[in-house]
């Protein structure tokens, strides 16, 4: 077996008096993919951080080729040839594409930084990942699955000897995704040493060499992949069998709660209507950039618009939030992270924030705040090391269980969940299933906006597929499968571009 070109022994790792991680021995070799997997909070980023020259670890220490290491910060480990993606980007808006991908190792001619030479390279990185993007354009002006290629790139022309990927396709498509794990594929055959962690675990298992799963901090597991099934994987994570995923089905009422007649966001979706009845479960499926979040942010206020929207046979004023809101009707972003929390505020500050007039009467009651959040905590099953934290420090899945229990408190009747469990542990997955389910059995009444097909077959009991802005038709019951979504999906890219 190859020697380890960086390893980890025994390493530990507190912040103050709370340990995250226990004793963990890792190692990533030349030409391998090794998985780290575990459910949030299980101390996978903490493990990458310390690899990657982020933190250091409180006990034990890092070898590279064999001998002790202990990195100063990220860039000494960058200058070692250790690179991280990190889940969350790192890029800066204003600066272009060509720009992020050279930033801090420009090209130069002679005294003047060489753009020419600078472009034509981020092109050829771009291209091998399949993304034709022009190097001129900003970030912000570049789409979120597209950053996510931006951020690849600039890590992959870095002639990484170590690539340590965090949730890398968390926000691409199938066909995104394909073709990254092809670029893995080829970094592997060039003798890069590979990281790569991710909650989709049909990756894992086409992806990874060996697999190491964490759990409470502790390795419980490490093994070849070829000798652990997904479902082996999903319960070393949470420590039980998992059966029963999705809950069952509920029958929705006939009362019908949202009517969207007719609706245009301009520039982002067409003339779309559709129904919600109480009780009812609705998914909303469709290739990425066909128009299903503009569309919902559309009917909560958050996007102008034409046509009609009507709760409990009411209209709603467009482009007004504190309308939906007080006819019961709120939306969860599917960013939570720059505009669903605060996270440099903590939970309490997070939880009561679209509620807030509950909790004031001339000053804020700080105090009925903290019970709020005892209750939160509770209910929502969030798991904080420290109640007064702030919102940021929390692991993925427990800050979506922090903005469902922000929503929830505002006692809505509907609500529209986008992408409910992006980037979140097979275990977290299921509680939150489990939570839309009741809010279906409690009579309110819930649109979820999924781009995992698995998820929308599981929770809906009736589709709504989109392409291109518009609604290119509608599955009920048993004619809900991957195959009947995608053709619908595939249909609509034939229809005329979307008229600005």
């Amino acid at each position: 077996m190859t020697a380890p070109v960086l390893s980890a022994e025994t390493v530990s790792r507190s912040f103050g008096p709370i340990q995250v991680l226990f004793d963990v021995d890792f190692d990533l070799r030349p030409g391998e993919v090794h998985a780290l997997i575990g459910e949030n909070g299980a101390g996978k980023s903490t493990m990458m951080k310390i690899l990657g020259g982020y933190l250091a670890p409180t006990g034990g220490g890092l070898r590279l080729d064999g001998a002790p290491v202990r990195f100063a910060d990220h860039r000494q480990a960058e200058a070692a040839g250790v690179i991280m993606i990190h889940q969350e980007f790192n890029l800066a808006l204003q600066l272009t594409v060509e720009q992020n991908i050279f930033l801090g190792r420009e090209l130069k001619r002679g005294p003047f930084l060489d753009h020419a030479a600078m472009q034509a390279e981020s092109r050829r990185q771009l291209e091998a990942l399949n993304c034709p993007l022009d190097p001129r354009l900003r970030i912000s002006d570049v789409s979120v699955p597209n950053r996510q290629m931006v951020e690849i790139a600039r890590a992959m022309g870095r002639d990484a000897r170590v690539l340590i990927m965090d949730e890398p396709t968390a926000v691409l498509t199938g066909r995104e995704t394909e073709i990254l794990l092809d670029q893995i594929d080829r970094l592997r055959a060039s003798g890069t040493a590979i990281l790569y962690t991710s909650h989709k675990l049909d990756e894992i298992a086409r992806i990874a060499d060996r697999i190491t799963v964490l759990r409470d901090g502790r390795c419980v597991a490490q093994t070849t992949a070829a000798d652990m099934t997904p479902d082996q994987m999903a319960e070393a994570m949470v420590g039980r069998e998992l059966s029963d995923l999705f809950p069952e089905k509920r029958v929705a009422q006939a009362e019908t709660v949202l009517e969207v007649a007719n609706l245009t966001v301009p520039g982002h979706v067409h003339d779309a209507s559709f129904k919600l009845q109480r009780g009812e479960v609705l998914g909303f499926a469709g290739l990425v950039g066909a128009g299903r979040t503009e569309l919902m942010e559309g009917v909560v206020g958050l996007r102008k618009t034409t046509g009609t929207v009507r709760v409990m046979g009411q209209p709603l004023t467009s482009g007004s939030v504190l309308a939906a809101r007080r006819a019961g009707l709120v939306y969860l972003t599917e960013d939570r992270k720059d505009k669903g929390l605060l996270l440099g505020k903590s939970l309490r500050e997070n939880l009561t924030l679209l509620a807030l007039d509950r909790f004031t009467n001339i000053r804020i009651d700080t105090a009925a705040e903290d019970r709020a959040l005892t209750q939160a905590i509770s209910d929502f099953d969030i798991r904080a090391g420290d109640r007064n934290m702030n919102a940021g420090n929390l692991s993925g899945g427990n800050q979506q269980k922090l903005l469902l229990a922000k929503t929830m408190l505002a006692e809505p009747n509907i609500v529209i969940i986008d992408e409910p469990t992006r980037g979140i542990d097979i275990g977290t997955k299921q509680q939150i299933y489990q939570f839309i389910s009741q809010l279906a059995a409690d009579g309110k009444s819930v649109i979820v906006v999924s781009s995992e097909l698995p998820e929308v077959i599981g929770l809906a009991s009736r589709v709504i597929v989109m392409g291109r802005g518009f609604i290119a038709g509608e599955l009920e019951g048993d004619a809900i499968t991957e195959r009947a979504i995608l053709r619908l999906a595939m249909q609509s890219q034939d229809q005329e571009t979307l008229p600005v």
